[in-house]
Parts: structure tokens; C-alpha cells; sequence
């Protein structure tokens, strides 16, 4: 299965920390001072690095990254 930004389900943001679950019940956090997604809203454990399109990365580069980790860590 291939996942794309659209199977991911914004959570909304709480303190900066913006929040997507996937249907499986995954969690993944982002703030926009970090330069990762993490496993848990502090941002202490990285899972995924992001590539900011512009100078500082936003909500899209964000979604952008979970999508590649999805892809990237889930069977196909």
C-alpha cells in the first residue's frame, strides 16, 4: 500500500504542537521548531527528519515527511 497525505487525519495543534493520526491509530507530532516528526508531543524521539521546501519547514513539509516514513516502514 502506498499512503499519501490524503490518508492521513489532522488532529489539530495544541501549544505549536500539531498532531496526525492514521487509521491504524498511529500517532505523529510536529512543531514548527522542530526539524522532525516525533513519536510523542515533547518531540524527544525522532522518527523522521523533514526537508523544508523554503527556509523553515511548514505543515505541508510536515505531512510530506510522515507520508515518506509511512512509505518507507510499512510493509507493502
Amino acid at each position: 500500500m502506498k499512503y499519501s497525505t490524503s490518508d492521513l487525519i489532522y488532529e489539530g495543534e495544541k501549544s505549536g504542537v500539531h498532531n496526525w493520526n492514521t487509521v491504524s491509530g498511529t500517532s505523529f507530532y510536529w512543531h514548527p521548531d522542530w526539524l522532525h516528526i516525533a513519536e510523542d508531543m515533547t518531540g524527544h524521539n525522532a522518527m523522521a527528519h523533514i526537508t523544508p521546501s523554503k527556509d523553515k519547514a511548514d505543515k505541508s513539509d510536515a505531512e510530506n515527511a510522515i507520508v515518506k516514513h509511512l512509505n518507507n516502514t510499512t510493509p507493502k
